[in-house]
């Protein structure tokens, strides 16, 4: 009797997740993706991702090893992994490959790290280091190879993404619509972009896999859609010939790679339902006013990183009663 008087610190049921378990269950769920890339864009897609992962690796381990110098590293865990593959899957397969080091060292060194790393930082550090490279280097982040012009990593054949043709037809371009994708092209991901965000199957078929998992909720990914899908569509329905299809909307840029994997991410995400709805729909929100106003094509980035320092806000106003708080009338 006197063994069940005993109570440890919460919690007190252990629910069997890990960092480390969650973490090898995103990198699995990037495989589908990731197998488009490389078919689609061949050795360059190949190229960035192994350059994009080892260097976000090795700039984990050194900043614990000779900077921070803590005795254990977290190198195995999984995280670093993750934010080298969606740094890769946020570029050009003909990026050269100082870039990528550099938006490596800015996505771990600075938006990780510096905040004391896993856990403690308030952005998305994969979404930082795209956004200074996109920045800081921007002819080299929009040039966009065309899928299946496999012959040279650095010589590819580059075209217009289906994002540049819509921001076209919002500034007077009235045959640039014309010029898109059909709609299962687009879905596939028959068309130039960043390397890991062309193909919204491959990217559906990684949030299946996490939805049954439970990495994640359905909240953040399926608010933020609904969000695009509405609000671009009224715009397509009130002029066509200058605001694409709700449907292009979804399947072009960085959409469903950001609200699948990057917007769900734990540590920069609201902690409550009601919390990650009210992110959703802002980050969906924000990624229309960009894109169909902004002077960027894509806006998704940078509706997440804003939403981002919204989050703590959010935390606050939608923080869940106190077991036993009296609820004043």
């Amino acid at each position: 009797m006197a063994n069940k008087l005993i109570v440890s610190l919460s919690p007190h049921v252990h629910g069997g997740d890990s960092v480390q378990k969650n973490m090898y269950g995103v990198l699995i769920a990037l495989v589908p993706a990731l197998l488009v890339s490389f078919y689609m864009f061949g050795l360059g897609a190949v190229i960035v991702t192994l350059t994009s992962v080892m260097a976000c690796i090795f700039f984990e381990w050194a900043i614990t090893k000779f900077i921070l110098k803590r005795e254990r590293t977290t190198i195995m865990d999984g995280s670093a992994a993750v934010t080298g593959i969606l740094l890769a899957f946020n570029l050009p397969s003909n990026i050269p490959l100082w870039i990528i080091v550099v938006g490596a060292l800015v996505a771990i060194g600075i938006a990780k790290m510096t905040f004391g790393g896993l856990g403690c930082n308030p952005f998305n550090p994969a979404l930082a280091g795209r956004i200074f490279l996109l920045i800081s280097f921007p002819v080299q982040m929009t040039s966009w190879p065309v899928p299946g012009q496999l012959a040279s990593y650095t010589d590819a054949e580059t075209a217009a993404t289906p994002l540049s043709l819509m921001k076209q037809a919002v500034h007077g371009n009235a045959g640039a619509l014309a010029q898109l994708p059909d709609s299962l092209d687009l879905f596939l991901g028959n068309n130039p972009g960043c390397i890991g965000e062309i193909s919204a199957l491959a990217l559906l078929l990684g949030l299946a896999y996490m939805l049954w998992k439970k990495i994640i909720t359905w909240h953040i990914p399926v608010s933020i859609l609904a969000t695009v899908f509405v609000f671009t569509g009224l715009m397509h329905l009130a002029d066509p010939t200058t605001y694409a299809s709700p449907w292009a909307h979804l399947f072009t840029g960085g959409l469903m790679l950001g609200a699948i994997f990057m917007a769900t991410d734990y540590v920069t995400s609201p902690m409550t339902r009601k919390g990650m709805v009210i992110y959703g729909i802002a980050i969906g929100f924000l990624t229309v006013v960009i894109r169909l106003f902004g002077s960027y094509p894509e806006g998704m980035s940078f509706a997440i990183f804003i939403m981002n320092a919204f989050t703590p806000l959010i935390n606050t106003f939608c923080k869940p009663k106190r077991f036993g708080e009296v609820v004043k009338k």
